[in-house]
């Protein structure tokens, strides 16, 4: 499993995160593969495989809380990669989980928010105060560039060019891409430089660009409770997390008429058939309006034209 998990950050280049979630799920595949009596992953059959996905399937990882069908799919992927290492390493010449089948998961379309709403919630922190201008230059470079929470608690001083209105932002297996910033996010992130991040720096700063109390470099669950305190002074009910602001980015952009290959190229997204789900989100929207404004599609017309 080390080797497996090696091979992934050295020669794949996987961010931390992701290989975390490996480590995560290949230890819960371990520890039910020596439970069964397994002592070497090598020997694992498709039953064990099963068993293991059944076992996942039906527990809870917390009171009441069971795993959802994306979490036991992602853990076979882990259970299947290390498997399929072990086939191309010589280590085994068989793969027991290609006959395993993967949980259905049912697709969920991501839930942005409006333009009214994204308006309110980068109204919300004010820009007097060193955090408040902070929180709002993560709030509009969040939405404007589309990062996930990751890039953005990544980013240096310098990976930002004002002049030029852009970021450099290192992505997942290390891609790098340039990202155009708005004119409200440059003039949030300068605020920020000028008037606020001086303030919050300290003797652990070192280029981090957003810092917290301390002034070492603001975590994601730090950046996350900023949303979330940012979401509820805006009075808006549905839950905000930074992953809704990267949706928002991607509907709007969509619906204001991007090209899906060039949202695709500002999120960072490997595959075009990642970001297309947005433009389904984007189709469902069309159909609300065409519903509602069309004469001849117009919700309940057609039961206030019919007779007596």
């Amino acid at each position: 499993m080390h080797r497996f998990l090696d091979h992934l950050a050295v020669e794949r280049g996987l961010s931390r995160n992701t290989l975390d979630a490996y480590r995560r799920d290949l230890r819960r595949y371990v520890a039910f593969l020596e439970e069964r009596g397994v002592r070497d992953v090598g020997s694992a059959g498709e039953e064990d495989v099963a068993a293991f996905v059944r076992h996942l399937s039906g527990s809870e990882y917390a009171p009441e809380r069971t795993y959802r069908a994306s979490s036991v799919a992602r853990a076979l992927a882990a259970a299947r990669a290390l498997h399929r290492f072990l086939v191309r390493e010589g280590v085994v010449a068989d793969d027991p989980t290609q006959g395993v089948i993967r949980p259905r998961i049912p697709r969920s379309l991501p839930k942005p928010l409006t333009v009214d709403q994204v308006a309110a919630l980068l109204a919300g922190p004010g820009d007097a105060e060193p955090p408040a201008l902070r929180d709002t230059a993560i709030l509009e470079v969040l939405y404007g560039a589309g990062l996930r929470i990751s890039e953005l608690v990544a980013l240096d001083v310098d990976d930002v060019d004002l002049d030029e209105g852009s970021v450099r932002v290192v992505g997942k297996g290390d891609k790098e891409r340039v990202v155009p910033l708005g004119r409200y996010a440059v003039r949030a992130v300068a605020s920020y430089l000028a008037r606020g991040r001086p303030s919050l720096a300290g003797a652990r700063t070192r280029g981090a660009l957003f810092l917290n109390q301390r002034g070492g470099r603001l975590t994601r669950q730090g950046a996350t409770n900023i949303i979330q305190a940012a979401a509820r002074r805006a009075g808006i009910r549905a839950r905000v997390t930074p992953h809704v602001l990267r949706h928002s980015f991607a509907t709007h952009m969509l619906e204001g008429g991007a090209d899906v290959r060039v949202v695709q190229e500002l999120l960072g997204h490997a595959s075009v058939a990642t970001t297309q789900i947005y433009t389904l989100v984007t189709q469902d929207r069309l159909r609300e309006v065409y519903d509602d404004a069309h004469p001849r599609a117009k919700r309940g017309a057609a039961a206030a034209r019919r007779p007596g």
